[in-house]
């Protein structure tokens, strides 16, 4: 029977007969209401006529042909109106002009029974869909509690009830807004806050929590979710807000919760028009490109409409795949995927001079602490000579802002790693006294599943069966999700003069301990039942608490709440390029007890891990180490 009213409702001329009919109806109707059914003493056949013809003419022209009936809404209801108001406007014009005796008192009783036999089939059909989408046994029903009364849970109600092939039953909302208690959304009733999930859950038997708060704080999905957790029940999450850069809410986008999510902050404020000035129409250089933090960085670019996008890295796979995503989804823009090594002086600076970037975002460098305390000698090569290639030719091809992502590691490093993008940062800073191009760089913490992170190899590991390995009970680390970083690196970028070391607010720090608890939990096992957590040690180079990346007393506030400038004391010029000279020729020959004592004489606050050197080693080093 529904699809058969479907079909119908796809087919024009057949609604036209049928709304003539109606028409028609109404006015019979309508004399009956007037004249307490005394009707044929008033009615004419001449007025059917007359309705018939001032209706085909409206019905013709009007739009109430191009909707979908079975979705009626508000929307359609008031072009049904506007339908029925023109009709009777024209019946009263005819009426003044003929100086016919059609009785005026009808009017208005035919205008409202118009709107009524008009709206009653559309929403009919609506309320039959809706009555089969809710009463359809055959297909099997998820019992699902949605978090969240506000727009996200309303498009999710919404788009839920169009597709019941999804096996989906509705059974209410929770949310913490008091006013909003027992109140109802699409005949959806409010049941309680947060606090009430636990009970709702067991009342009406939910099989599946979906948490609608693109905006919500970590703290609050944590809270939610562990809440939800019980019963066997299905846990799912709307994306958060730096994921739905557009703002548009689907089913498609709902899915499982991550780590991630349990430690989101609340929502990056962008100045768009700040940034736009800075991108829009111009050609970006992302060096890294393939990588966590440069791929990112193209993505987000790319919404900004530069002119051209050059994606550099030495690393094809990544880059591959980028370059095919990019090009799909931004195919107005020119995107030039490049294959190359920012030591590779010569090459960049043929790839300067035929393409002449206004902006270069400086991802690419050596980032694994462990890694690069055993290849000081690569970390040097890439970290800091592979930067001043890049910040050379910048300044040869007159580039309007150069920024180096670096890292909160440089801050009184304990690492190599750590050290060389100190170097880096002393680097920018003396380029921007001699150039016209705005140097700058940018420090932030740990990213939530970039490569090399602790999220994907508990992952593996949990995978495996475990154990998942924490160095230490005691390791804390300040993590920010990759998008919101990298909006963060964006909007400094448009905020920087030259000169500047912005540091990002990292919020609180999290212990890793905590993180590997969250991960077990959220893969559905019991920690010490499923899955045990070992305790291994700390690494090489490894801190046991990162440093603030910011001391409130020597930060300069920026016109961004979350970005600040942080004082550097500077370097000589003559001292800088003596010891790099140096440094130069001991990275060729790969003598790491000489690369560390340069990197501790050119970064004063480098203090190597006596127990590290020992590790890698350098035994005979680590009394010069203590002696400083």
């Amino acid at each position: 029977m529904l699809e058969y009213l479907e079909r119908i409702y796809r087919r024009k001329p057949a609604l036209i007969i049928i709304d003539i009919i109606l028409l028609n109806l109404a006015l019979f109707i309508s004399f009956i209401l007037r004249f307490n059914g005394d009707v044929f003493n008033y009615l004419d056949f001449t007025y059917f006529m007359l309705i018939s013809s001032i209706g085909l003419i409206i019905l013709l022209f009007s739009n109430l042909y191009n909707r979908i009936w079975q979705y009626a809404s508000i929307g359609e209801l008031l072009t049904i109106f506007k339908v029925s108001a023109l009709i009777n406007l024209l019946l009263v014009f005819y009426i003044y002009i003929s100086r016919s005796s059609f009785p005026r008192s009808v009017i208005l009783i035919n205008f409202m029974t118009e709107i009524f036999m008009l709206g009653a089939l559309r929403f009919g059909l609506r309320l039959l869909k809706d009555y089969s989408i809710n009463n359809n046994l055959l297909v099997p029903r998820t019992r699902v509690l949605i978090i969240g009364a506000g727009d996200a849970g309303e498009i999710i109600i919404r788009e839920m009830n169009k597709h019941p092939e999804l096996g989906k039953k509705i059974i209410g909302l929770i949310d913490d807004d008091l006013g909003k208690a027992n109140l109802e959304m699409h005949g959806l009733k409010v049941l309680g806050n947060r606090y009430d999930i636990p009970k709702v859950i067991e009342k009406y038997a939910v099989d599946e929590v979906i948490i609608a708060m693109p905006s919500a704080r970590g703290k609050d999905i944590k809270e939610i979710y562990n809440l939800s957790i019980q019963n066997d029940v299905r846990v799912k999450i709307v994306p958060g807000v730096y994921e739905l850069i557009n703002g548009n809410v689907n089913l498609s986008q709902i899915r499982e919760v991550k780590v991630e999510d349990l430690l989101g902050r609340e929502q990056v404020k962008l100045d768009i028009k700040k940034i736009a000035r800075d991108v829009e129409g111009r050609t970006v250089m992302v060096t890294g490109a393939g990588g966590s933090i440069g791929s990112e960085l193209c993505r987000q670019i790319a919404r900004f409409k530069p002119w051209r996008l050059l994606m550099l890295d030495n690393y094809e796979n990544s880059l591959y795949y980028l370059d095919l995503e990019l090009k799909k989804g931004f195919p107005d823009i020119e995107i030039i995927p490049i294959i190359s090594c920012v030591r590779d002086k010569e090459r960049l600076d043929n790839l300067f001079a035929s393409y002449r970037p206004d902006l270069v975002f400086h991802a690419a460098a050596h980032k694994h602490v462990p890694l690069m305390e055993y290849n000081p000698g690569e970390a040097v090569k890439n970290n800091i000579f592979g930067t001043r290639n890049l910040l050379e030719v910048a300044d040869r091809y007159k580039v309007d802002k150069f920024v180096l992502i670096s890292t909160d590691k440089a801050v009184n490093p304990t690492n190599v790693m750590g050290a060389t993008k100190r170097v880096a940062e002393m680097l920018v800073q003396a380029m921007n006294k001699r150039s016209q191009t705005k140097y700058m760089a940018v420090r932030f913490g740990n990213v939530l599943g970039s490569n090399g992170s602790v999220i994907p190899l508990f992952k593996k590991q949990i995978a495996t069966g475990g154990p998942v390995t924490v160095t230490h009970e005691e390791v804390t680390r300040y993590f920010m999700t990759i998008p919101e970083a990298v909006q963060l690196v964006i909007q400094a970028a448009a905020l920087g003069r030259g000169g500047e070391v912005f540091v990002l607010d990292m919020g609180e720090p999290v212990k890793i301990i905590d993180l590997a608890k969250d991960l077990i939990k959220l893969s559905g096992l019991k920690l010490g039942e499923d899955i045990d957590i070992e305790i291994t040690g700390l690494r090489p180079g490894e801190k046991l608490y990162e440093e603030l990346l910011h001391d409130t007393e020597n930060n300069i506030s920026t016109e961004h709440e979350r970005i600040f400038i942080t004082r550097l004391e500077e370097i000589d010029d003559a001292v800088l390029k003596g010891i790099l000279d140096s440094l130069w020729l001991e990275s060729r020959k790969d003598n790491s007890p000489a690369i560390i004592r340069l990197l501790m004489e050119l970064v004063d606050t480098y203090k190597p891990n006596r127990r590290n050197m020992s590790e890698l080693g350098l035994p005979e080093f680590i009394n010069e180490i203590a002696s400083t």
